[in-house]
């Protein structure tokens, strides 16, 4: 029998997931790790220990618990939380913590400035993608900035995956999808680096090497071996960013395909018939050569969930206490007794691209209950997910097909409450491991185990959330709007004051 071995790395969590070659599961494995806010408004994780750290002991535990020959894992596929920046020297080692995606705001002043002095409209042409917390570039140029003594040393910038596949092969390779996420150092049209927009930040020389999702990237050495229980010389893909992959492990394949991913940040792909140029979206080549996809993600989704357990309902047990909420919750009508919230907890990504927002339950009275605010909190972050899906239909891209994966498809609230604001019937496929599932089935597929519609055979669809109730909430919508439009200001003198 052939095995493939997929490990992703999440904002909290690593997974891993040994299958074999019809995509049945033989082993599973994670571990947890902790979002490292030196500053408010940053984000980073301990590379060492959070990425490759995690990536050793899963892949360690699920070699132990399959008790399966390494030498019969065919390919390792990885992903990770991005796109991130982590500076390295000569040797590979991290100089720094690495900075996360959208939820690290620090170069605020870098994405002003290289917007003002190259224009969006040039920025959005040229990569695809408007400058916002998400995008790679500025930070860059922030570190150049801020930390020169470790932009000195700095031999390559990589990114979270591109770090995983350095510590496996030797070699520093980023594929094209989460190399969009770069501007503006990455030409959408080229499909490659290019310094003339903004050649002040790094020399190319210093970025990655460009490969497709698909590809062998290297083979697993002989010190990566001795850490991690794999058989030297075994192949790993050039891999994804985690949310990449996670799409895939749906099925995502068609244009008009949609994902939404229930995590710790609620993220959208829809694969696309070409290339969609929308500065409050993100475009990105997809995974296969040839192909496109547009993405949408908010700051705070599940993340809020865990913040209000820990804040409101510290007296219930860990680990049956998202269940009680649930049930207090399910008490509230929708519209949750007239609280609305705005989740935004750690600023806003998409359409918004807004550092400043901030957080806020708006309608509180004397008679209100925990479980209404739980309820308005969960309603909160499917208004969020509403003004994305409604930004994709303004501008033509209505999904023909959407489909949910990620942890919070537990949360049957939740669920139904986004097809509900959205008006979106939804489709749960049998695993909802997530993007290690599609790492395994990436690496499947990189070396020629399986094809790509196989996915509707290794993963296929069991249950239909359908929409209802959409009519009482398109009030409660336009609400939702206009209290982020008629408190931004203040948000924004209250960042300015802290």
């Amino acid at each position: 029998m052939n095995y493939t071995l997929g490990i992703d790395i999440g904002t909290y969590e690593t997974k891993g997931v040994l299958v074999d070659s019809s995509g049945s599961e033989v082993a599973q494995a994670s571990r947890g790790h902790k979002m490292v806010v030196p500053e408010p408004g940053w984000a980073e994780h301990r590379a060492e220990e959070d990425w490759w750290g995690d990536f050793v002991y899963v892949c360690q535990t699920l070699l132990k618990d399959s008790a399966i020959d390494a030498q019969h894992i065919k390919a390792v596929a990885c992903s990770a939380i991005g796109p991130c920046m982590l500076p390295v020297d000569v040797q590979g080692k991290p100089l720094m913590n690495g900075v996360l995606y959208g939820v690290d705001g620090r170069a605020e002043i870098e994405v002003r400035e290289l917007t003002d002095r190259i224009g969006e409209s040039t920025i959005v042409e040229r990569c695809g993608n408007a400058l916002t917390s998400q995008s790679v570039g500025p930070k860059i140029l922030w570190l150049q900035r801020h930390r020169p003594e470790i932009f000195a040393k700095t031999s390559h910038v990589l990114t979270s995956t591109s770090f995983l596949v350095q510590r496996l092969t030797g070699e520093i390779v980023i594929d094209h999808h989460t190399a969009a996420s770069f501007a503006p150092l990455y030409d959408v049209a080229k499909q490659d680096w290019i310094d003339d927009l903004a050649g002040d930040i790094i020399p190319l020389d210093k970025l990655p090497r460009l490969m497709w999702s698909n590809e062998i990237a290297g083979n697993v050495t002989a010190a990566a071996a001795a850490a991690t229980g794999l058989c030297v010389g075994t192949p790993v893909t050039t891999g994804t960013i985690d949310a990449a992959a996670e799409a895939l492990s749906v099925g995502i394949e068609h244009p008009g395909d949609m994902m939404m991913m229930y995590g710790s940040t609620i993220f959208i792909i829809l694969r696309t018939l070409g290339r969609v140029a929308d500065p409050r979206l993100w475009y990105a080549p997809w995974l296969f050569e040839g192909e496109h996809a547009s993405m949408a993600g908010l700051s705070t989704s599940g993340t809020l969930t865990h913040w209000f357990r820990d804040q409101f309902a510290r007296e219930l047990n860990t680990e049956t206490a998202f269940a009680e909420l649930a049930i207090e919750a399910a008490e509230a009508p929708p519209g949750a007794n007239g609280v609305l919230m705005l989740p935004y907890f750690s600023g806003e990504r998409t359409p918004i691209h807004d550092v400043h927002a901030k957080g806020a339950f708006y309608g509180l009275n004397l008679t209100h209950t925990r479980g209404d605010m739980y309820r308005a909190l969960i309603e909160g972050i499917a208004h969020g997910t509403r003004h994305v899906t409604d930004t994709f239909a303004d501008i033509g891209q209505t999904p023909s097909r959407l489909l949910a994966v990620g942890g919070g498809t537990k949360n049957k609230i939740w669920l139904q409450a986004t097809s509900d604001i959205t008006g979106l019937d939804q489709v749960i496929n049998k695993q909802t491991i997530g993007a290690s599932y599609g790492n395994a089935f990436l690496a499947a597929l990189a070396i020629g185990l399986v094809e790509r519609g196989d996915m509707a055979t290794w993963n296929p669809a069991v249950e239909d959330v359908k929409a209802s109730n959409h009519s009482i909430y398109d009030q409660h919508h336009a609400l939702f709007r206009r209290l982020y439009e008629q408190t931004k200001d203040i948000a924004q003198e209250l960042s300015e004051q802290s």
